[in-house]
């Protein structure tokens, strides 16, 4: 599949991100070095029509002058100045023609950080409903939520026997589920709200794990992707992104979802994850060197702790073919208050720039404990 390349430059503090986004590309970064903002900018960039579209919906009137609020939240506008450049594989992408860009149907689908926050009564929010200063990508997540829980009735949204294969039912569960059932059940005032039970126990969505919380609308979201009929993806989706997956969870947790991150690229999809967690870049990295490798297919699966099986085996070949492109940035403060990109994607432990070895940084404060460490045996076995 052709790479798609975003770039950004002088908005915020992004002082510079080139980004070739492959069939699965990873962003790391500190906190605050922009991902999110350099997502939210693809995002509208493919789908502006779209986004206008809701936002006339709820009332509200986007133009040149308030449209980077009106995406990116309230306060966001000073981030575009004379300087700020945007474009799309090489076609710019500026306030004025931001309603234009798209067919006004969603291409991208966007599942932001902090979801957990938009369902904490229970119930997902109506797009409406959302205050302006909530960036769109989430108040267009909740939305789909609410239409999702509005169109359920008493059956089980976890587990689902036609949405999900059993490989996949059997890891979310011994994970974060743990034999509990999720469904839409009535409160004392007739109001649907998420409940897990367990047994006799039905648990309103507050008393729950804050992995669980975190956990179920990043599963929801992806069931909008994966249609019970016999099609691989959702008509007119072409991407999928999704905002630090890791949140609240064990890695245990984190695994079974990039075990369904594969399933999305097999499907068609292209997907782009911004994270935090190393086992995110250590799956990355060991694709690269299973691919470079020629790996069997099997490898993948017990790259993942599960047994091959005729089910994943397309899941593992596609990760595993050299059409599929994979792609790791990591966004970092160059000097104070500017970020740039870089491509990272070898994550080769021995390379000599730290970014690369570091994967991003996420190994460099590993490898501190494990020098003081070492240091100290040392100089333990020369005093005795």
């Amino acid at each position: 599949m052709s790479s798609t390349r975003l770039r950004i430059q002088n908005f915020a503090h992004i002082a510079d991100a080139s980004l070739e986004l492959g069939d699965l590309t990873v962003l790391v970064g500190a906190q605050g070095t922009g991902k999110s903002l350099a997502l939210q900018w693809l995002k509208a960039a493919l789908d502006g029509k779209q986004i206008v579209r809701a936002l006339q919906g709820a009332g509200q009137q986007p133009t040149e002058k308030n449209i980077i609020d009106l995406i990116f939240g309230v306060g966001m506008n000073p981030a575009w100045t004379d300087q700020t450049e945007v474009s799309l594989n090489g076609k710019a992408v500026t306030r004025k023609s931001i309603s234009r860009r798209g067919d006004g149907n969603e291409s991208v689908f966007f599942i932001p950080a902090h979801r957990a926050s938009l369902i904490s009564d229970g119930w997902a929010a109506q797009f409406q409903r959302i205050s302006t200063d909530t960036p769109v990508v989430a108040r267009m997540f909740s939305q789909n939520l609410f239409d999702l829980f509005s169109d359920r009735t008493s059956s089980a949204l976890f587990p689902r026997e036609r949405t999900l294969k059993e490989v996949y039912r059997k890891l979310i569960d011994d994970a974060v589920f743990h034999h509990g059932e999720v469904g839409l059940e009535e409160d004392q005032q007739h109001n649907k709200r998420l409940r897990l039970t367990h047994g006799e126990s039905k648990l309103p969505f507050m008393t729950w794990t804050a992995g669980q919380r975190e956990f179920t609308p990043l599963l929801l979201g992806l069931y909008h992707l994966l249609p019970s009929r016999k099609i691989p993806k959702q008509k007119g989706i072409d991407w999928v992104v999704i905002e630090e997956p890791e949140m609240g969870l064990h890695p245990q947790a984190v695994t079974a979802f990039l075990l369904l991150v594969l399933d999305l690229v097999w499907r068609g999809y292209r997907v782009v994850l911004t994270t935090h967690s190393p086992v995110v870049l250590t799956m990355m990295w060991a694709l690269r060197v299973l691919r470079e490798r020629k790996a069997r297919w099997q490898l993948v699966c017990s790259a993942f702790g599960v047994s091959p099986s005729q089910q994943l085996k397309p899941v593992a070949e596609a990760i595993l073919a050299s059409r599929c492109s994979l792609r790791t940035y990591v966004m970092e403060f160059a000097q104070p208050g500017r970020v740039h990109a870089k491509d990272i994607s070898h994550l080769d432990p021995a390379a000599e720039d730290d970014a690369e070895s570091g994967w991003g940084g996420l190994t460099a404060f590993t490898s501190n404990f494990t020098n003081a460490v070492r240091a100290a045996v040392s100089e333990s076995e020369v005093g005795e």
